[in-house]
């Protein structure tokens, strides 16, 4: 997670104050709430990749739904959605580069970590 100042993390869409923590609270509510759908219809449980998958698939889904994609690139979208499409097993090459990017990028890595993944899970990454 990208550390930046007060000022920088509260602002939020079209100027309006956010809290990082509101949201991402909102987030962890929602992948918490996603349990094993494979299971309550008969089939076969999912295996824990395909369930942090779809977890965090939720929760990018319910984060857009929330705040929109104002401020968020082409690009960035457009790598996010292959990591999704590859199962979440794309090596993450999804590189956050305005503030709106990198605070839904930090959202989601929250989101991760109390659905029970690891921080590494997200496909953030600047290597260039």
């Amino acid at each position: 997670m990208v550390h930046r100042t007060r000022t920088e993390r509260d602002e939020g869409v079209m100027g309006r104050p956010t809290t990082f923590a509101a949201i991402a609270a909102i987030l962890a509510c929602f992948v918490a709430g996603e349990t094993a759908p494979a299971a309550a219809q008969g089939t076969e449980p999912q295996s824990w990749p395909e369930l942090k998958c779809a977890r965090y698939r939720k929760a990018w889904s319910d984060a857009l739904a929330h705040r929109g994609t104002k401020g968020l690139g082409q690009e960035f979208i457009a790598r996010h959605e292959a990591f999704l499409a590859s199962g979440c097993t794309a090596k993450g090459d999804v590189c956050p580069r305005s503030a709106e990017e990198l605070d839904l990028a930090n959202m989601m890595v929250v989101a991760a970590m109390n659905a029970g993944m690891a921080s590494t899970f997200p496909p953030f990454s600047c290597r260039k």
